[in-house]
């Protein structure tokens, strides 16, 4: 039994430990206060194992430990801290890799080497760096939560410092000052309405399961908007069929080796967003390793500086404790909650919520929940709705308008769709980009199928496109996806029956589609030019494309309609790869106009023409 009774002020309270399974430890907590997900510290010797509250039962409660449980036993003293999982938010973050705790990975590695003691914390945000902080707000000002007081340059940003989130009811600033200060110094004292003051730093916690702007939304200090444009990636695939809402979701499942790392990558470099958060989730640490070297050495294409600069890792490893493999996913939605705060654009890639959801199932077998299917934890399908509920656009308290678009990758084991992380996920997001283990196999890069893709912004965001794309682009990209599917129809009777089993007009449909895949959907993610099309480049070539497959041409057999659409092919594939205005590029587009020029007519255009007569 506990016994608190008699605290010093100040001093937190204790109680023992009754149970030890695995990373899973029970407590005594009776007489004690304590609430669902308050952090507490497991005393082992001089080592303090950090560990999160996961259920309360009467005068026990189960604690889920962030780090290896060896020497734990029953009895060994548990200080709970009386405050929720949090992390540190001020300027510092970006250019960083974490743990999903939020202890940099650098700092560790420089103080302890590179195999990490157990029980050891280091600061999130460097207290001894001084940042130049320039006051905005007057004193005598009122504001309310989310309102800036300042700014200090971090990167090629101006991070802005906010008036605490929790301070839901206007407040009067009573005194602020500029100059260089580290986090922990004051830099401005604000009042409440019952008199009460508080001096404010450039640091604020917040819990990471608690979105930021809830409350704020309940007291209408922020408004939650309709995403009413694209987010642009430069892969053609996506911009022009699946296409990605800004402040959206999406999904990429698919299975191993189908390049689901290098299309995150292409994705995190090239959209139009301004802040990128990478959530290694349970990742192989070589993936990992892979990408924490390749983002200081990329350059940024937006910038000219190196990628890592707007960038955030988190990363958790599958060699990392279960535990802390499920808290990184909340740690990075709630740094892209803050930065979209201050009126940024945020991209949020998880990789994988796979293993997120494994790791999930592991600690409720180890609490022994209620199973659903495949042993997952009954509340599987609104734990992944609570997480991608996360993304969306803000106009924010000062009427910035900021985003978080989340992308989260499935691994589903065998590439099986139909299992549940991969259908409650889909039944969540807007943008499918499923990735095929066939396209991948023949090298068709990205190997997202358009077959069984979807996104549900190609209607949603019609108005956008049709302002600034043109009022028939919709139409024309729907038009192209039926083609896929009929060509995809006509390849499968080739099949069976070989292609003298079909028509020449369904031969040449056929030709179209293969076209359509060969030259528009995949894309080189290594070539300099092809790896990122432009949005006024991919109109373009969309318009081009699909004069090219609504011409009727006059072959009179199989073989004349091949070679004409195998030279196409050629063509259109140098014309990819040709950097914009040069020789090349206007010498391959007019190559490609007189090469179907050259073959126009014939019987599948007079059918065509025939079409609305015999209609009447």
């Amino acid at each position: 039994m506990s016994n608190n009774s008699s605290l010093p002020d100040g001093a937190l309270p204790r109680v023992p430990v009754i149970g030890v399974q695995e990373s899973l430890v029970t407590i005594d907590v009776s007489g004690v206060p304590i609430m669902k997900n308050e952090v507490g510290y497991i005393l082992v010797g001089n080592e303090r194992l950090k560990a999160e509250v996961l259920r309360v039962q009467g005068n026990t409660a189960d604690m889920q430990v962030f780090e290896d449980t060896s020497g734990v036993k029953i009895g060994d003293e548990v200080e709970l801290s009386g405050e929720m999982l949090s992390v540190a938010l001020g300027p510092g973050l970006l250019a960083q890799v974490f743990d999903g705790l939020q202890m940099p990975l650098t700092a560790l590695a420089d103080s302890h080497g590179f195999f990490l003691p157990r029980g050891v914390e280091v600061d999130a945000l460097d207290h001894s760096r001084k940042w130049k902080f320039e006051p905005s707000a007057k004193v005598g000002a009122s504001l309310v939560a989310g309102q800036v007081l300042g700014t200090v340059a971090e990167g090629p940003f101006s991070h802005k410092i906010m008036v605490p989130f929790n301070e839901l009811e206007p407040v009067e600033v009573t005194w602020i000052r500029g100059g260089s200060f580290t986090v922990e110094e004051p830099v401005a004292r604000i009042r409440r309405a019952d008199g009460v003051e508080r001096e404010l730093t450039m640091m604020q916690r917040w819990a990471i399961r608690e979105p930021i702007p809830r409350a704020m939304i309940r007291k209408r200090l922020v408004e939650r908007l309709y995403p009413t444009d694209p987010i642009t990636t430069t892969q053609r695939i996506i911009d022009t069929f699946l296409p990605i809402a800004r402040g959206g979701t999406g999904c990429i499942p698919g299975p191993f080796g189908a390049g689901k790392t290098v299309l995150q990558s292409l994705i995190a470099r090239h959209s139009t967003i301004d802040i990128v958060i990478i959530i290694a989730c349970g990742e192989r640490a070589g993936e990992v390793v892979e990408t924490i070297k390749e983002y200081p050495e990329t350059e940024d294409p937006r910038t000219g500086r190196s990628l890592m600069d707007r960038t955030i890792i988190i990363c958790n490893t599958s060699s990392m404790p279960v535990a802390a493999r499920e808290s990184s996913i909340y740690t990075g939605l709630t740094l892209a909650e803050y930065y979209r705060q201050m009126g940024f654009h945020v991209l949020c890639i998880a990789d994988s919520t796979s293993r997120w959801a494994q790791a999930m199932r592991e600690t409720s077998g180890r609490m022994e929940e209620i199973p659903g299917e495949e042993a997952f934890p009954a509340y599987l399908d609104s734990s992944i709705r609570n997480v991608y509920e996360r993304a969306g656009v803000l106009r924010t308290a000062d009427g910035d308008i900021g985003s978080v678009t989340l992308i989260g990758t499935v691994s589903p084991a065998g590439g099986n769709f139909e299992e549940p992380v991969t259908q409650a996920t889909l039944s969540t997001v807007k943008t499918f980009l499923g990735l095929s283990s066939e396209r991948a196999y023949r090298r068709y890069y990205p190997a997202i199928d358009p077959l069984i893709s979807w996104s549900r912004y190609l209607g949603q965001l019609e108005g956008w496109f049709s302002e600034h794309l043109g009022d028939d682009w919709v139409a024309m990209v729907q038009e192209v996806q039926q083609l896929l599917v009929d060509g995809d129809a006509i390849y499968r009777m080739m099949q069976v029956t070989g292609e003298e089993g079909i028509s020449l007009e369904d031969y040449v449909k056929w030709q179209k589609s293969v076209l359509v895949d060969m030259v528009y959907l995949q894309q080189d993610a290594y070539d300099k030019v092809d790896s990122s099309m432009s949005r006024e480049r991919q109109t373009d070539s969309f318009r081009l494309l699909k004069s090219l497959v609504d011409k009727g041409y006059g072959f009179n057999d199989r073989e004349t309609a091949r070679e004409v659409f195998t030279k196409l092919t050629s063509l259109y594939k140098n014309w990819n790869y040709s950097a914009p205005d040069s020789a090349e590029y206007h010498r391959y587009r007019k190559d490609i106009v007189e090469l179907a020029e050259r073959h126009k007519g014939g019987p599948e255009r007079r059918a065509a023409e025939r079409a609305p007569d015999s209609e009447a």
